[in-house]
């Protein structure tokens, strides 16, 4: 059990280890940090936390750094506090908001969000949802014979294409053959529209290239919601860490983050509102030096989960708040 002091000094040295990537000094931590007694009294104070297994010396003449046994206390105490405790990361908000106008896909906007705020990998995990089914249906009319064709599931997902159709289609029309295909498609599962849609040539006035139409952008969301699938940001921002200027160290993550399986194995079960692995809690050699953080968001009735991969050295507190944010964001998108 460390007592109030050395506590507050392990706090001290992996929030300087984290900004700096330097072993640190006693005489660091009496320079940036007014704790109110002597740096021969911080020396061994450290040399207790170097033989307790919380500090690390990596030469005989540098300072400490930070063992995986002290981040796991940091964490730990960090994530004890729930997600409630961390206020919204407003500029992660802002981020997502951004993304998700310039992208169809949400997970793939959560993503991009959360590899342009953290500066390191990410991870979007969408569940697969063998019961999706079709919510609304629109045509929109758009210039030159063509026409948006948007299919909203009740899970929130939506897909859209541009279609050809005859000139005589005008806004009315299309309204009118939404409004059919709405009512003979809403509340049945993708699997179900494309088994109809196949079995007749014409449903409600509406034309063989829309029906075409439906039927692809149902088959598209069949495939996504059969299984679990991973959309990966930023695997080579690991190259801006000091930690990964080893070539081969590098490729060797840079390998791991193509096998997409892989990354599933990992987080499939997180059911916690938010899950931290460090080091070879991550069960694969190649990430032995990296931190994963996963957080959990609605989806329906099912739950996705949104996750940054760094160096162990990483910013827990603001990694946590930024995912915790779009997390939140992510429900709510789905919800509504």
């Amino acid at each position: 059990m460390l007592d109030e002091r050395k506590r507050q000094i392990l706090d001290f040295i992996i929030q300087d280890y984290v900004d700096t990537a330097v072993p640190v000094g006693s005489r660091t931590i009496t320079r940036k940090y007014n704790i109110g007694v002597s740096p021969a009294t911080i020396r061994n104070e450290m040399s207790d936390l170097e033989a307790l297994g919380y500090l690390e010396q990596p030469h005989v003449s540098a300072g400490r750094v930070p063992s995986v046994k002290a981040y796991r206390l940091y964490v730990d105490d960090l994530i004890a506090a729930g997600p409630e405790a961390f206020e919204p990361d407003e500029a992660a908000g802002a981020c997502f908001s951004r993304c998700l106008t310039q992208q169809e896909d949400a997970a793939q906007s959560a993503a991009q969000a959360l590899c342009e705020r953290t500066r390191m990998t990410s991870l979007v995990m969408m569940p697969s949802q063998p019961g999706m089914r079709i919510s609304t249906l629109q045509l929109i009319s758009m210039p030159g014979n063509a026409a948006l064709l948007v299919l909203v599931t009740d899970s929130g997902l939506v897909r859209d294409t541009v279609l050809h159709v005859r000139e005589n289609l005008d806004p009315d029309a299309l309204y009118a053959i939404s409004r059919s295909l709405t009512e003979a498609l809403s509340g049945r599962t993708v699997l179900e529209v494309q088994h109809m849609l196949a079995a007749y040539a014409s449903l409600g006035g509406a034309e063989q290239r829309v029906l075409d139409g439906v039927r692809t952008l149902a088959a598209q969301l069949a495939r996504q919601s059969s299984e679990d699938t991973v959309y990966v940001d930023g695997a080579h921002n690991i190259l801006n860490f000091p930690e990964y200027a080893d070539v081969q160290k590098a490729r060797a993550f840079l390998a791991v983050m193509e096998k997409r399986r892989s990354l599933l194995d990992i987080i499939r079960e997180d059911r916690a509102p938010v899950t931290v692995r460090i080091g070879e809690e991550l069960a694969l050699p190649e990430l032995c030096d990296c931190s994963l953080i996963t957080t959990r968001f609605g989806v329906g009735g099912y739950h996705g989960l949104l996750g940054v991969i760094g160096p162990v050295r990483m910013p827990y507190r603001q990694t946590v708040r930024t995912l915790t944010t779009i997390s939140r964001s992510m429900t709510e998108l789905f919800s509504s």
